[in-house]
């Protein structure tokens, strides 16, 4: 099981956020920091943004912030909703002539059941538990907006 490349990204995103949850950053500053694509990001501050997790304010002085405080944002809702509402697998999309034995198939129902417990776990935490190591992280991804 993987997460995809846009869940990281908005995870990382929401991350950066938390370390200074009033500073208004930028998506050039935050993609710096990462060392990532800004194209990237712009799909998911967007995405962010519809979702309510961040605010994003436009203009000259503009940028984004957590809409609500890092304690408020459960992991397993961020990550949900940056997955997206399709299938987990092939087979349980819905369409019967994806796999043939999906009506005698237990696999569907073992996934199901994964996925679940992967999102319980992840709602057990908050964004403010991902940033808990602030002193540790702050230097690392801060420290280079200056640079």
């Amino acid at each position: 099981m993987r997460l995809t490349t846009f869940s990281d990204y908005t995870l990382r995103v929401l991350m950066y956020l938390a370390l200074e949850p009033g500073h208004l950053a930028t998506i050039p500053e935050i993609a710096a920091a990462y060392g990532i694509s800004e194209n990237h990001l712009m799909k998911v501050v967007h995405q962010l943004a519809k979702s309510g997790v961040v605010t994003s304010i436009r203009g000259k002085g503009g940028g984004i912030r957590l809409a609500r405080p890092p304690e408020e944002i459960r992991l397993g809702q961020v990550v949900r909703t940056s997955e997206g509402e399709g299938p987990i697998a092939e087979c349980l999309s819905g369409d019967p002539d994806t796999c043939h034995i999906a009506p005698a198939c237990r696999l569907s129902g073992i996934l199901v059941g994964a996925f679940d417990a992967l999102y319980a776990f992840l709602d057990q935490y908050t964004l403010a538990d991902l940033v808990g190591n602030r002193l540790a992280l702050a230097p690392m991804l801060l420290s280079r907006m200056d640079g």
